[in-house]
């Protein structure tokens, strides 16, 4: 199987990419992957780390209007088709795979103009105008929640298979995470809000703390991103709060959500995938500074189904995240019922369902 792969941009677009490389790699050792991206991305250097080939196209980012910047941006995007039909043309794959961002548009528009099988991959429950426009000539166009269907109305085939998700996220043990990290008894709370932090989340959860601290045989996992640790640091003292560890970064994320009782973070495609994936309850803040809110439609997705807590950022506050977080901590029964529904709606084999996909379209 020869496959190239396009997506970048941000780890959510990444991460789906290479897991499915994994998974092909794995079942076909005489497979042959490339990778397409731009030099700006994370995927510059994700993708070389897990030691795959990759070629770079510059493009970037289309505004619905007229502006100079987007003049350029129209022309990076025609010669970038170009270059991709070249790539292709060289290295002639039996299918190409997009998982969105900025490259994933001119790879698959290339592929399908000269006849190659595609499969694109939605991480979110609303679909971005690059996924909706590649899905009328892409041959398949899989999502990740079945409630993305009613907006990708002209798509060739759907296919629904959820976010690909890393291994040790699936394969994590809740029993053995929690005595992995001494835990006892003790509640545990997880919060985070990204890698460069949420400044939202970061300041409720502080006034949260030094309005009504966090009780005895309670635990909390505070991550701030890169941009809130010195501020949190500087409120939630060691002295003051024993029993809230404060940190930059969770670089344990699989042995950290397997062992919360809740987790408080924002709704990207992928971190609502894992949340569901270990059946923690939580409590979902959407940022609303991401294109179309996807975020809050990634979170209703959970809530409206009683597997989560949606607050909005507006309404979330000291005593809304109060009320919330006592609900789930002081109500077994309830945390139990959010469990039981996050776990029915997770979809642990998706890189399998696209891998088998892949497969058949290849052959036919």
């Amino acid at each position: 199987m020869r496959v190239i792969l396009a997506g970048g941009g941000t780890a959510g677009h990444i991460n789906p990419a290479l897991a499915i490389a994994d998974t092909i790699a794995h079942n076909d050792k005489e497979a042959d992957i490339l990778f397409v991206g731009t030099k700006r991305g994370l995927e510059s250097t994700l993708v070389p780390d897990k030691n795959y080939d990759i070629k770079y196209v510059d493009v970037q980012g289309m505004k619905a209007r007229l502006t100079p910047k987007n003049v350029v941006a129209v022309w990076k995007y025609v010669t970038a088709i170009a270059k991709c039909k070249k790539i292709i043309k060289q290295f002639r794959p039996d299918v190409v795979v997009g998982t969105g961002g900025y490259v994933c548009a001119p790879m698959v528009s290339a592929a399908n103009s000269l006849g190659i099988p595609t499969l694109i991959h939605e991480q979110n429950v609303f679909p971005g105008n690059a996924i909706k426009m590649l899905s009328k000539k892409s041959t398949v166009t899989a999502i990740s929640f079945a409630e993305s269907t009613r907006y990708i109305d002209t798509a060739k085939e759907i296919l629904l298979t959820g976010n690909p998700l890393r291994p040790e996220i699936v394969n994590a043990d809740r029993t053995a995470a929690r005595k992995e990290l001494n835990l006892g008894d003790d509640k545990y709370i997880v919060v985070f809000g990204g890698s460069l932090g949420a400044s939202a989340i970061n300041n409720t959860v502080c006034d949260y703390i030094e309005k009504y601290g966090v009780p005895e045989g309670t635990r909390m996992c505070f991550a701030t991103g890169k941009y809130g640790f010195e501020d949190v640091s500087s409120r939630i003292t060691p002295d003051k709060y024993p029993n809230v560890e404060v940190k930059q970064y969770i670089h344990n994320m699989a042995t950290v959500l397997a062992s919360a009782d809740l987790v408080v973070c924002r709704s990207g495609a992928i971190t609502v995938s894992e949340i569901s994936a270990l059946g923690v309850p939580a409590i979902l803040v959407p940022s609303p500074n991401v294109t179309r809110n996807h975020q809050e439609y990634n979170a209703r997705a959970l809530s409206d189904k009683g597997a989560a807590i949606t607050i909005l950022e507006k309404d979330f506050n000291a005593d809304s995240l109060k009320s919330a977080a006592d609900s789930i901590i002081n109500d077994s029964s309830y945390s139990d019922g959010i469990r039981t529904k996050a776990l029915a709606m997770a979809k642990t084999n998706a890189v399998d369902i696209i891998y088998d996909k892949l497969s058949k379209i290849i052959k036919k």
